[in-house]
């Protein structure tokens, strides 16, 4: 299931206007990730312990996680579908060190989408959505797939 290059432009396209602060989206995707699925935070050690919206807004620590996330996706999505060696030493780390299960990937997924539809509405239409959940499912395919080499179950 790869995606056809005008829908790989799409992608490229809502990036180039995510990618300028890349902090502000990454730490709206983690707050919103702990909000709608709370047994996610359970994995942050550096997190867990937020109790608040407050707290999680306040941290730098968590601001600088979701720079460090969308980073990497970044760098996996400008690969269009030939990330083998960006998705290696990420799976695993997520595999073997964080143990974070491929469920927690669609919800982060989901949650991407959301924070870009919401932050650049008029650039993120129903197509360029779609795209983007190809090439996010693209994504998670390849993390499974790493995963299964290596023995995680997750």
């Amino acid at each position: 299931m790869g995606l056809t290059e005008q829908e790989w432009q799409k992608v490229m396209d809502i990036w180039d206007k995510v990618e300028p602060d890349l902090s502000l989206h990454g730490q709206e995707v983690i707050i919103r990730m702990f909000q709608n699925h709370p047994e996610t935070q359970e994995r942050f050690v550096k997190f867990k312990n937020f109790k608040t919206l407050e707290e999680m807004k306040n941290s730098e620590e968590l601001k600088k996680h979701g720079t460090t996330v969308l980073s990497a996706l970044g760098k996996i999505l400008k690969q269009k579908g030939s990330h083998e060696a960006e998705l290696a030493p990420l799976a695993q780390t997520h595999a073997n060190k964080h143990k974070i299960p491929v469920k927690y990937l669609e919800f982060i997924s989901e949650v991407i989408i959301d924070v870009i539809a919401e932050k650049h509405s008029a650039d993120f239409g129903a197509d360029c959505q779609e795209a983007m959940r190809k090439a996010l499912e693209l994504f998670r395919n390849g993390m499974a797939s790493k995963y299964k080499e290596l023995g995680f179950q997750g």
